[in-house]
């Protein structure tokens, strides 16, 4: 006999090669087939076997043979027969991992609670504010919504878009400078592309968005950053861009100095660079008025990126940029001749939850939340951990918890042996910014002479970077109790020096 094979869409719900080989009996063949596929664990525990009769068919073997080993392995304890549920695999038949066979390795424990900046509880997204801007834009949907898409991006978002940045952020843009993407680092690659390097980029921000630039060929090199923001001091002639969150610095906290987004937006002017803003999360603000964007300084030396992903969810995929005229066309095209990022319903339905008011009510209500999250962090560090420092805390979704010298490490460790996922600020420094650098008093005399210069140095700090928004509001007391017991203890006083020697 040669060798047979059966593909069963019932097993597993999936193709299961079944391998009758060798030679001599059929029915101990298949029997000896169905143990191994049991015993391998590609049959788990009550798993459904095909009917004898379409497996029969299949290996093109007498029904009664297949009948006959089906009722031989029930009887061995391998499968389990019950009226008018088939035949299975037996809940107590094991697999078992043959010995030569490597064993994987057992991923660790998923973290209990998690602090990791980034995105909101996603249990909070307005499902039913949602569902009635969805079916309202649908039925208003011109047809052309259903055909292919235009890479700029539906016209009644980018219509809506242009007056609600208007209205909160104070951008100046009309809607044919709004170019839709798939969110912020959608929006980065496109510039990339488009722009080229190299760029400068704060020495405290994502690793994930310096990565991309350098994945397509821009590298970055930091610049300071202090108590008022990046030290755009530090930009040269050289450098094509810059990307900044000057709104409300990633991850340190803190806006731009007025004076310093003067500076960027001359240096823009003067040099021909670009000014690339990453609005992440400017409609959070607490203890102080909004800070409006950088982009109403001058639009055409500025680009603002956003998206929601911080505001309703990262899983919509949406963003914009707002592009300085000279850019539209340039980025259009690198984004292709069609829209296939984001999802024309899904942009039809944001621009109506955006003119209905839906966007300013999830909003405000997600701004009440991390305020009152956020005063929980504080309240719960004053009473168990005084002695640590809370910072960047009058806007966004995170803060910085400044830490001893040489304890940020100890610390993460600990919280991760507390079941609690969060980062270190070490984790967002630019690899360049280790390195030190010329002094800022020779900065200004490098740039006019040779048309560089470098970032003053910024002494390393430790720290903590808590992510207060994502943990579901029953989990959140658990997480911040987990945080508390993860932080270093006050560092003893100094020990008095000895007392002089007696005469």
């Amino acid at each position: 006999m040669t060798d047979s094979w059966v593909n069963s869409a019932e097993i597993l719900g999936s193709d299961l090669p079944l391998e009758l080989s060798g030679t001599g009996n059929r029915r101990a063949l298949l029997m000896a087939a169905l143990r191994e596929a049991v015993r391998s664990g590609r049959l788990a525990p009550g798993t459904r076997l095909p009917p004898y009769r379409s497996l029969a068919a299949d290996l093109g073997l007498a029904r009664n043979t297949v009948a006959d080993a089906y009722a031989e392995l029930v009887a061995e304890g391998w499968l389990a027969a019950r009226q008018g549920s088939g035949t299975r695999v037996a809940e107590r038949a094991v697999p078992v991992t043959p010995a030569h066979r490597p064993r994987t390795p057992e991923r660790p424990a998923r973290p209990v609670h998690d602090l990791v900046q980034g995105q909101p509880d996603p249990s909070v997204f307005p499902r039913t504010a949602w569902l009635a801007s969805a079916r309202r834009a649908l039925a208003a949907a011109p047809d052309d919504a259903f055909g292919p898409g235009d890479p700029h991006g539906r016209p009644e978002l980018r219509r809506a878009l242009a007056g609600y940045l208007a209205r909160v952020r104070g951008v100046r843009a009309a809607p044919e400078r709004i170019v839709l993407c798939s969110g912020a680092a959608h929006g980065l690659r496109l510039l990339a592309e488009v722009v080229g390097g190299p760029w400068a980029a704060e020495e405290y921000g994502l690793p994930f968005h310096r990565e991309l630039l350098a994945s397509h060929g821009v590298g970055t090199r930091p610049l300071g950053v202090d108590a008022d923001g990046a030290r755009v001091d530090g930009l040269t002639r050289r450098d094509r861009a810059v990307l900044l969150t000057p709104a409300h610095q990633f991850p340190t906290g803190g806006p731009l100095h007025p004076a310093r987004r003067a500076a960027v937006v001359d240096w823009a002017r003067s040099t021909g660079g670009l000014v690339v803003e990453d609005d992440y999360d400017g409609e959070f603000r607490y203890d102080r008025q909004p800070v409006g964007a950088v982009q109403g300084l001058d639009p055409e030396h500025v680009v603002l990126v956003g998206s929601v992903s911080k505001s309703l969810s990262p899983a919509l995929r949406i963003g914009w940029m707002v592009l300085p005229q000279r850019l539209v066309a340039p980025v259009v095209a690198a984004k292709g001749e069609r829209e296939q990022f984001s999802s024309a319903t899904e942009q039809l339905t944001l621009a109506d939850f955006v003119e209905s008011g839906a966007y300013d009510r999830q909003v405000r209500r997600m701004r009440q939340r991390h305020r009152r999250r956020r005063d929980q962090l504080v309240a719960a560090l004053e009473r168990r951990a005084p002695h640590v420092r809370v910072t960047g805390i009058a806007a966004g979704l995170h803060a910085v918890l400044e830490l001893p010298p040489g304890t940020e490490r100890s610390a993460v460790r600990a919280a991760a042996w507390q079941g609690l996922a969060v980062e270190g600020l070490a984790d967002y420094r630019h690899p360049g910014a280790e390195q030190p650098s010329r002094s800022t008093g020779t900065a200004a005399a490098s740039l006019r002479s040779t048309g560089t210069a470098a970032a003053s140095p910024v002494p390393h700090r430790d720290g903590l970077v808590v992510g207060y928004a994502t943990p579901a509001e029953s989990a959140y007391p658990e997480a911040l109790d987990a945080l508390c017991r993860s932080l270093p203890p006050v560092s003893p006083p100094p020990a008095p020096p000895p007392p002089p020697a007696a005469p």
